[in-house]
């Protein structure tokens, strides 16, 4: 595992020696990001990363110059990982939070630019988060909402639905707060 771009390119993180993690690829991160880095100025954006696991995409943004990150993972190895990487890369302001993210979600009273969601692919639920996302009126009025699946899932009809990448089997959905015309 280890960061592709950024201030932090190529620096190597510990694989953890617990694996109820799915890693995104690098080449479906390098593809996000090149399709990201056209549309936002990351200094200036706030994140979150739903799902963190090791907290890989939190690390990207960071590493990219993003000032405003929050982290929501539930699993506690996880969770240390999260908290010993991000001392070890010195990321300021770096919030973590421990719980699972449905009821982050109920609770958020913030907007952010990006949000980031890489739920486990089998997760009963993954269907409806777009929807609880959205109605939560978590992402900003020209963000986005980026939900790693597999192919056994399709956004393409969902109303806010703007695109999708896909990366072997790893498939990036973004979503806007408004309704797409299509």
């Amino acid at each position: 595992m280890r960061i592709i771009g950024g201030q932090f390119r190529g620096r190597p993180l510990r694989q953890p020696k617990f694996k109820p993690t799915r890693p995104t690829t690098d080449i479906a991160k390098e593809g996000l990001f090149n399709i990201l880095s056209n549309r936002f100025n990351f200094d200036k954006i706030s994140f979150l990363d739903l799902f963190s696991g090791t907290g890989a995409m939190s690390y990207e943004f960071a590493s990219r110059g993003c000032q405003d990150i929050t982290s929501v993972e539930r699993h506690k190895p996880c969770l240390n990982f999260i908290k010993q990487t991000s001392q070890t890369l010195e990321i300021p302001n770096h919030k973590i939070f421990s719980m699972d993210v449905f009821k982050y979600i109920e609770r958020c009273e913030t907007s952010y630019d990006l949000i980031f969601a890489g739920p486990p692919y089998g997760m009963p639920k993954l269907d409806t988060l777009p929807d609880v996302i959205i109605t939560q009126n978590m992402i900003n009025d020209v963000g986005y909402l980026i939900l790693e699946h597999n192919p056994n899932h399709d956004f393409t009809h969902h109303p806010h639905f703007l695109e999708s990448r896909n990366y072997g089997q790893t498939i990036f959905a973004i979503f806007t707060k408004e309704e797409v015309q299509k």
